[in-house]
C-alpha cells in the first residue's frame, strides 16, 4: 500500500492555516484535514487539569504518531499546524523520514496577526508574536504563501496547483 500524502500548512496561531486547510479539502477531495488544535482538544478532554492528572508526553508527539498511522494506511491528509520548539521539529522530522510530506509555510504579518487575535477572542493576545521567533526557523519549505498580501482563493490555488503538478507516486 502507497502512503498517503502529508500537506503541512505550518504557522504560527492566527495565520490563516485552518481556512485554508477547509478550503484545500473542498477542492482535493481524496484528502482529510486535520488540525493540532482538535488533537490538543482531544487531549485536553482525556485530562483532569484541576487535579493534576496529565499525560506526561508533549501532543505534538501523539499527534505526528497518529498522522503517520493515516499516512501508513494511504489516507491523505492537509495538517494545519505549529512548529513551536526544536523538540517538536525534531520529532516531526524523524517520525516522517521516508514519507511524502509537502512542507507549506503560511506566512503573515505581525500586525495583522495581532489583529486577527483580537478579533477572534479565542486565542490569548501576543501568542503569534511568541510564536513568531521559531515556527519557521530551520525548515526547507516546498512552498511559502502570505494570507495577508494573497486572497484565500488565491492561496488555495497555488497550493492546489502546487499538489497536482507532483507525480501522483510522490516519495521523499
Amino acid at each position: 500500500m502507497h502512503k498517503g500524502k502529508i500537506i503541512v500548512l505550518n504557522g504560527v496561531s492566527s495565520s490563516g492555516k485552518t481556512i485554508i486547510a477547509k478550503e484545500l479539502a473542498k477542492i482535493l477531495p481524496d484528502y482529510f484535514h486535520v488540525s493540532i488544535d482538535d488533537y490538543d482538544y482531544l487531549i485536553e478532554k482525556m485530562e483532569d487539569r484541576e487535579n493534576g492528572k496529565l499525560i506526561p508526553v508533549e501532543t505534538d508527539i501523539f499527534f505526528h504518531r497518529q498522522l503517520k498511522i493515516f499516512s501508513d494506511f494511504g489516507v491523505n491528509l492537509i495538517v494545519d499546524n505549529v512548529i513551536l520548539n526544536d523538540m517538536v521539529l525534531n520529532d516531526f522530522q524523524k517520525t516522517f523520514v521516508g514519507y511524502p510530506v509537502i512542507f507549506v509555510a503560511v506566512h503573515c504579518p505581525i500586525e495583522i496577526l495581532n489583529r486577527r487575535e483580537k478579533e477572534r477572542r479565542d486565542r490569548k493576545i501576543g501568542q503569534a508574536a511568541q510564536q513568531l521567533d521559531f515556527v519557521h526557523k530551520n525548515i526547507q519549505y516546498d512552498l511559502e504563501i502570505d494570507t495577508h498580501q494573497r486572497s484565500l482563493e488565491f492561496n488555495t490555488k497555488k497550493i492546489y496547483d502546487f499538489i497536482q503538478s507532483l507525480p501522483s507516486n510522490l516519495e521523499v
